[in-house]
């Protein structure tokens, strides 16, 4: 599951219909034409989520969802857009039924806000349900897919060396530290791990701490 492109190229406008290939949780081949559903962002294949202390295989449990609402029946998917990668971003449909839509109000995809804010309120009350990866700990699908490709260019992060030493805060309440995987991120009051977090620096805005190198907790 490819992360499309903001320059999504112009197309004609599609209407495919026909069975479905499950690709994963938001991308299925009709037609022989691989689409992506417009608006929303499943966990990718390879992604684990974290239950009760426990990894899950979140990722293929997407897929899998998708996979049962569509069965063996016909969906109808429209768009008139393609992603860098060739594909159709489009909705699709089955029975009346928007398929992009049942999967974040399902819990097993996320409102792809970048992109649309269409699914942004069945996001919500999935996420306070706790449906599908809602009930776990998981990074969201863009920063998992960010996080690879900074593994697969290198520990960029050995240049990164605090600025500031923690002792004076000043009030300041927003922690800085460096993550399990090496990067350095900062954790907001109220945050998940935040109480546990040894902070090795301290900032009073958010946009200090970006300033400084940091990227903010993507734990949920």
């Amino acid at each position: 599951m490819l992360l499309f492109s903001v320059w999504a190229f112009p197309a004609a406008a599609a209407t495919l219909v026909g069975s479905a290939i499950i690709i994963d949780g938001d991308t299925v081949e009709v037609a022989h034409q691989r689409i992506r559903l417009f608006g929303i962002d499943a966990p990718e294949v390879s992604q684990m989520c974290e239950r009760d202390g426990q990894k899950w295989p979140c990722g293929q449990a997407s897929a899998e969802r998708l996979k049962a609402l569509i069965g063996n029946e016909h969906v109808i998917c429209s768009g008139n857009e393609k992603d860098q990668y060739g594909r159709l971003l489009a909705v699709c449909t089955l029975a009346g039924v928007d398929l992009n839509q049942a999967m974040v109000a399902d819990g097993w995809a996320t409102a792809f806000r970048k992109y649309s804010e269409a699914y942004v309120v069945d996001e919500t009350r999935a996420r306070a349900a706790k449906s599908g990866v809602w009930g776990s700990s998981f990074e969201l699908p863009e920063d998992y897919r960010a996080d690879g490709r900074e593994k697969a260019s290198g520990p960029v992060w050995l240049a990164r060396t605090p600025t500031a030493a923690p002792a004076s805060s000043g009030g300041c309440l927003i922690k800085g530290n460096r993550g399990r995987r090496g990067k350095w991120i900062y954790h907001l009051p109220g945050m998940p791990y935040y109480d546990e977090t040894r902070a090795e620096e301290m900032f009073c805005t958010e946009a200090q701490a970006r300033a400084a190198g940091y990227r903010k907790s993507r734990a949920r």
